[in-house]
């Protein structure tokens, strides 16, 4: 019975000491899931399209710049963060998104119609979807783009605007989607597309830029800019609204403004 009453308490010492690292090893998990949330935490991740001048995109040296991006970078300082900007594949934001990927969409990302999708920071600049044509085109309102070939970027705005536009669509004789508005502008000037709907500040700077383009006067339709966040994500919101308003605040967001675009055409005064 000794031998027995030994062995038993031999093999329960064994079982706790298991036990015991097996919990070790779970707290070692736990302890390294958490330092990659706070990492995470610490840095602004911003999703944006990396071929959308000027708000962001690839400069001539290979770095990423822009108007958005040069804001998120002065908002990431202010919170104390690290702002990394990663590009995505437009079409695949919101899964970028929700995947924890990027922590926030900001670049010319449009407030208006998507504020059931996304919780939006304050709007700081107004847009509208316009009709981009080639300087030297017959095409000088909306009803003389009837029958010609139209292009846009899928899954954006421009979208959205053709749709709402009741009758619009249907008089058109095509209408092509691009991954990218720089891909339908130069489509335009080579002739492949008779004109393209587009955000008009993007459209005002490349023509700023030298591209021999112009943009028909009556817009399809008006827009806000806002940095979009997951739909619920209301603290990281907070942090960037205030950061936002501070930076208006001591005029940096105007400093910026007029840097890219000549004039200050922020609305967070």
């Amino acid at each position: 019975m000794k031998k027995s009453k030994l062995f038993m308490i031999v093999a329960s010492l064994l079982v706790l000491s298991l036990s015991l690292v097996a919990c070790g090893g779970e707290k070692t998990d736990n302890k390294e899931t958490a330092k990659e949330d706070v990492k995470q935490e610490e840095t602004l991740l911003v999703g944006f399209d990396q071929s959308f001048p000027p708000m962001g995109f690839k400069g001539e040296d290979g770095e990423f710049t822009g108007f958005d991006l040069e804001v998120a970078k002065e908002v990431a300082d202010k919170l104390g963060m690290e702002m990394k900007p990663v590009p995505i594949d437009w079409g695949a934001k919101d899964a970028e998104l929700d995947t924890g990927n990027i922590n926030c969409i900001w670049n010319g990302f449009t407030k208006t119609g998507r504020e059931d999708k996304y919780t939006f920071s304050k709007s700081y600049m107004p847009n509208r979807q316009v009709i981009v044509v080639k300087e030297d085109s017959d095409i000088k309102d909306l009803n003389e783009v009837e029958g010609k070939i139209l292009e846009l970027q899928t899954e954006s705005t421009a979208d959205n605007a053709l749709k709402a536009k009741e009758g619009f669509a249907e008089k058109l004789k095509d209408v092509v989607r691009v991954p990218e508005n720089m891909t339908a502008l130069n489509d335009l000037e080579q002739g492949s597309c008779d004109a393209v709907l587009m955000d008009e500040v993007v459209a005002k700077y490349n023509i700023a830029k030298g591209k021999k383009l112009r943009v028909l006067e009556e817009p399809l339709s008006d827009e806000e800019f806002a940095v979009g966040f997951k739909l619920g994500n209301e603290e990281l919101r907070d942090k960037v609204d205030k950061a936002l308003m501070e930076l208006a605040e001591e005029g940096k967001l105007k400093e910026i403004s007029e840097k890219w675009f000549q004039e200050d055409i922020t609305t967070l005064k």
